[in-house]
């Protein structure tokens, strides 16, 4: 294992394990679940693990990891603790993270495929959120939610291929790039 300081697996599984939580209690899959009640998983692993991650990173010199993870620790810990808000202003307010996180998209362009796959996945399922939010669609906000999901899975996978150098009992992983 490399002896790395890097804070970058942590800061993608938890925002893996957070838009897996957003994205899988969005899509009523589960009876009885909503996004609304991931709030507390938002709250501690994606506003505050992220974002000390992001300072982690900060510290050893990562801009993009840096700016992702606390600026997204940042915007988990305000949608967990604000509350009802009403259409318009989540509408707003998801919109203009998706704009953060198209800016993320571009500069993860030079990262490799996972982090390119999360964050332009991140940004389609806001944009889709927010569409749902302004209009008030359950079948945009579900979509949101599975697009949440895959954009998840892709950050758990990437923090998976670093922890575990690409390779998994002496197999190489798929797709290590």
């Amino acid at each position: 294992m490399s002896n790395d300081a890097s804070a970058a697996p942590l800061g993608n599984l938890a925002l893996g394990l957070t838009l897996l939580g957003y994205g899988v209690l969005g899509t009523g899959v589960l009876s009885g679940t909503s996004s609304g009640g991931a709030a507390s998983l938002a709250h501690l692993v994606g506003g505050i693990t992220l974002f000390i991650a992001g300072l982690w990173q900060f510290r050893g010199g990562d801009r993009f990891s840096g700016t992702a993870f606390t600026s997204l620790g940042a915007f988990w810990a305000v949608w967990s603790g604000a509350g009802a808000a009403n259409k318009n202003t989540a509408g707003l307010f998801l919109l203009l993270w998706a704009l953060l996180a198209l800016t993320l998209t571009a500069a993860s362009w030079g990262a490799g495929l996972w982090s390119r796959a999360t964050y332009g996945l991140l940004t389609v399922s806001l944009v889709l959120s927010a569409i749902a939010t302004l209009g008030s669609t359950d079948g945009l906000a579900k979509a949101g939610a599975w697009v949440a999901a895959v954009a998840g899975l892709a950050a758990w996978y990437s923090a998976t291929l670093a922890l575990t150098e690409g390779k998994w009992l002496g197999v190489s992983l798929p797709l290590n790039k």
